[in-house]
């Protein structure tokens, strides 16, 4: 079993705690579902959020997902003039027999805009 990286992004209409909850929970669903991932695949889960994202954790949903005994940690996103408002961002370490190349990332809705060259 290798260790591997995934990464996701999801772009917030509204800085607003429980859309931050569905919105990140969509995020990590996703990421789960496209790798056929399990939470006992989960090694870590890091999550950032821009500067203008106040009303809530990140990780917080991923809890609310049931994910309880992950290590999480939340962070905030490098404050980049021009750069897309109200963006949570996630970097989970996994364990898989998965090459590389078949790790499906995931850049929801406008977020794809930041990575066109991985976004699934």
């Amino acid at each position: 079993m290798a260790v591997r990286a995934v990464r996701g992004a999801v772009q917030l209409d509204r800085d607003e705690a429980g859309h931050m909850d569905e919105q990140v929970g969509a995020l990590l669903t996703a990421v789960m579902e496209r790798n056929s991932l399990s939470a006992d695949d989960l090694i870590s889960i890091w999550f950032t959020a821009t500067p203008d994202l106040h009303s809530d954790f990140p990780a917080a949903a991923a809890r609310k997902l049931g994910i309880v005994d992950v290590p999480l940690i939340c962070a905030q996103e490098l404050d980049i003039q021009g750069a897309l408002p109200r963006v949570v961002r996630l970097l989970a370490h996994i364990e898989s027999d998965r090459p590389r190349s078949e790790i499906n990332h995931v850049y929801l809705g406008a977020a794809a805009a930041l990575r066109k060259d991985i976004a699934q």
